[in-house]
């Protein structure tokens, strides 16, 4: 791919994701799936920044331990 494409798609990437992650926050006052917008925001985001790929992860590892915790 040339450069200019790679851009193109990283800006895309960022302006639905960016979209995605104010909606999400917004939701979680709203009667609405806020939680699973953000998340799959931050998915979005995470094929191209590596911050939102940290932020993800650590959100499913504490959701992880905090599941397996409650089932003891």
């Amino acid at each position: 791919m040339n450069k200019t494409i790679k851009q193109i798609r990283r800006l895309m990437i960022a302006v639905v994701g960016f979209t995605l992650l104010i909606s999400g926050v917004v939701m979680f006052v709203l009667p609405a799936p806020g939680l699973l917008v953000v998340l799959l925001a931050l998915a979005i985001l995470g094929t191209e920044f590596l911050w939102a790929r940290n932020l993800l992860h650590h959100v499913r590892k504490r959701f992880q331990k905090k599941n397996n915790g409650d089932q003891s």
